[in-house]
């Protein structure tokens, strides 16, 4: 592969850095007093006026390949302006390419029909609304998706959902107004992988309750959040189900290839500002009759995290590369890796930066813990890291079949 990037993406790249250093980093103190003045789940003024900027900027959409409704980017095209993105916590709203919403926009395009795009898509692409995705259960081990025990009962012109679903990302937004939810459609059928189906459900129908919004180490992430919702003989129309009964793993495989690779692109960013952060503070602090940054100690975790995040940037470009080039499904070992390589450096590089500041590291001050937060977290987002090293060791010995 070349690794050299277009001149395409090198100019958004510093438009889109023009844009973080003007408009983001900031304005992301700003963002954090805006949310704890009062009602934390009142949606941020200034989320909205950024993406007005975004928007007139033409820096809007960016994600979504292959879709005459995105910016005509491949995901190796995507890749270094995601990593820009994910150095501020607040920069992948503002231009419209945030989790969990990238996903269920790119579900919708591949998968929903002409109806459904009119009624969800359309909003989402210009930031009017917020989705949630709902898969996960809190009574059973989901990273075997299989194991899901929501039901979607067909009941003439209806279908009738039934279930508690939990870690959905967005749900106690109040933008939020619609779930794509994944249950069982057919619980006897003898494959496995054709008992699942997806379907589309307004937050607002009757039978939805948000139960509770889900901290993470203590983080609410408000006003967006994740959620524990339960859904009880919950009516919504038959044609709400998403490419038939039965289809539910079909799709979910073709919307967590792009949302893994999005989350790690991401990672690397936080890394790199983490790193940052990192290399200053040691420059400004002396102890023991020198700077910090002279301790043989300090230059080896500063060494250790550039070779970690340069390591881990190659191989994300590698499976963007190969989702372009050869397709998602041949790209699963290449997807899988990054899902375990990535977070477990970015979880390294922020506890390296931690010890560096000392006590202040677990403060609010800098951001490092809500950054290692989200580090560890990502360990289990999408899926395990148990889960993908199996998969990648499976793959490997096919090898030798």
């Amino acid at each position: 592969m070349d690794f050299r990037y277009s001149d395409k993406v090198m100019a958004l790249q510093e438009k889109l850095s023009h844009f973080m250093a003007s408009h983001v980093y900031p304005n992301e103190a700003h963002y954090a007093a805006e949310i704890d003045a009062g009602d934390r789940w009142q949606p941020s003024a200034l989320i909205e006026d950024l993406k007005a900027k975004a928007r007139s900027a033409g820096l809007w959409n960016l994600f979504l390949p292959e879709s005459e409704r995105g910016a005509g980017l491949t995901n190796l095209e995507y890749a270094p302006l995601c990593e820009i993105m994910g150095r501020s916590e607040i920069a992948p709203e503002a231009f419209n390419c945030s989790a969990p919403d990238t996903g269920n926009m790119e579900v919708l395009d591949r998968y929903g029909t002409p109806a459904q795009k009119r009624q969800w898509l359309e909003p989402l692409l210009a930031g009017e609304i917020r989705s949630a995705f709902a898969m996960t259960e809190p009574a059973v081990a989901s990273s075997d998706a299989t194991n899901i025990e929501c039901t979607i009962t067909r009941s003439g012109d209806h279908y009738v959902i039934n279930g508690r679903k939990w870690w959905a990302t967005g749900a106690p937004d109040r933008r939020c107004k619609i779930l794509i939810v994944m249950g069982q459609t057919d619980r006897d059928n003898s494959d496995r992988y054709r008992r699942q189906s997806m379907i589309l459900v307004p937050k607002d129908t009757p039978g939805v309750t948000v139960v509770r919004a889900l901290p993470v180490f203590g983080f609410d992430h408000a006003p967006h959040g994740h959620g524990e919702v339960l859904f009880e003989d919950v009516r919504v129309p038959a044609d709400n189900i998403l490419l038939g009964e039965g289809r539910g793993f079909e799709i979910a495989q073709g919307r967590l290839g792009p949302g893994r690779i999005h989350h790690c692109m991401r990672a690397v960013g936080a890394a790199e500002r983490t790193l940052e952060a990192m290399c200053r503070r040691v420059r400004s602090r002396v102890a023991f009759g020198k700077p910090i940054a002279e301790q043989t100690v300090t230059l080896e975790r500063i060494a250790e995290a550039r070779i970690m995040i340069d390591q881990a940037r190659l191989l994300v470009l590698k499976a963007a590369y190969m989702m372009d080039t050869v397709g998602n499904k041949a790209a699963r070992a290449e997807i899988a890796m990054i899902k375990v390589a990535v977070p477990n450096m970015l979880c390294r590089v922020v506890d390296m930066a931690i010890q560096a500041h000392g006590a202040a590291g677990v403060t609010d001050d800098f951001g490092l813990a809500a950054a290692y937060a989200h580090a560890r977290a990502l360990r289990i987002v999408d899926g395990p890291d148990e889960v993908h090293r199996n998969q990648v060791g499976q793959i490997e010995l096919r090898k030798y079949n």
